[in-house]
């Protein structure tokens, strides 16, 4: 497990968990949570809610009400069952996409062009928002459980913000997938940009923010971070490397029809060898199980809500023109059997 930390109560200073202190909270919020039918138990990993642990400081009454709050939203929006047919609509503009190289340390990658937006609906933005956060989660190498994302601001301005959907979009990324973002690159981005960065940092933690990066193309120290993440040869010409394919809708499609063919084995007992066994609950329905989520949170728990972590909506999302990061993504194109280009199939560390 990573290294964790605890915030003392008496002096502010955060002292390191000991990797048996960590377990022990992984198996009390296992203990917590109780039986769960198949997919919510391989759900359920010790690596997802190590995830959960860490997006709330290890705190294990705060982490057990947000996965409890996951599994509810998994149950009713069953975002593992959303197939190419539902969402290729959303998908023509290249808008949000998942590259077909990775990362030198062989993260998926997902590129992202406001620019692109297609749609008003923001139900079927948000719909397409977690079809590609899901097929990114799928093609996670086994030793990998977070992703890239690339942002290109190219074409971009203030048209393209929408409040409405910035904030669906923030509660869904940090709500429900949480530590799942190792990096995400701003390329380009505009000078008006900046200001509602410096908002929306001011309510993010460092852990989030620090993930962050500007660059721009006309500056080599900048530069420098891509270059040092990605092998040029791969990464596309939009971003300074040398591939010049580009997004091609249609080579993208064959893609993820592929990947929807393998989505179901990967919500299978067979693909999660360390999901522990859980008794028969096929037939559950959603209030049978213990997923309330205030029945085991503190009266300060409850105040939360289900709001983004690190993020006040209230605040941050203070006029039409204000973004937050985690809003809308993009996905790149060209097939190879490079080993920077190729799509690897998960173990059970990569689901949720």
């Amino acid at each position: 497990m990573s290294e964790g930390v605890k915030r003392s109560s008496s002096n502010g200073f955060e002292k390191p968990l000991t990797t048996e202190h960590q377990q022990e909270k992984v198996n009390e919020v296992k203990r917590l949570v109780g039986p769960l039918p198949e997919k919510l138990s391989i759900y359920c990993s010790d690596a997802s809610i190590e995830r959960h642990l860490r997006a709330r400081n290890w705190n294990v009454k705060k982490a057990l009400k947000m996965l409890k709050e996951t599994l509810k939203w998994r149950v009713a929006y069953k975002p593992e069952e959303i197939r190419w047919e539902e969402i290729a609509h959303e998908a023509h503009t290249g808008k949000i996409y998942r590259s077909s190289y990775v990362d030198k340390h062989g993260r998926t990658v997902l590129v992202m062009r406001p620019s692109c937006q297609n749609s008003k609906s923001i139900k079927g933005q948000i719909k397409y928002l977690v079809y590609c956060m899901e097929n990114a989660i799928l093609n996670l190498p086994p030793d990998q459980e977070q992703m890239v994302w690339l942002i290109d601001f190219s074409g971009f301005n203030l048209s393209h913000i929408s409040l409405k959907v910035t904030r669906e979009t923030a509660h869904v990324l940090q709500d429900h997938y949480p530590e799942r973002l190792g990096l995400a690159i701003l390329y380009n981005p505009p000078k008006f940009f900046e200001p509602f960065w410096m908002v929306a940092k001011a309510f993010l933690e460092p852990k989030t923010y620090n993930k962050v990066k500007f660059v721009y193309s006309d500056e080599i120290n900048t530069m420098k971070i891509v270059e040092d993440l990605f092998d040029m040869d791969y990464l596309e010409a939009a971003f300074g490397g040398k591939d010049s394919v580009g997004f091609d809708i249609t080579k993208y499609a064959e893609r993820m029809k592929e990947d929807d063919k393998r989505m179901p084995s990967f919500w299978t007992r067979a693909s999660s060898p360390s999901a522990a066994p859980q008794p028969d609950l096929a037939s559950a329905t959603l209030d049978s199980l213990n997923l309330d989520s205030n029945s085991d949170a503190s009266d300060d728990d409850k105040t939360e809500g289900s709001m983004p972590h690190g993020i006040d909506s209230d605040t941050v999302f203070t006029d039409e023109n204000t973004l937050v990061i985690d809003g809308g993504k993009k996905e790149s194109e060209s097939e190879s059997e490079d080993p920077h280009r190729t799509d690897v199939k998960p173990d059970d560390k990569a689901h949720a």
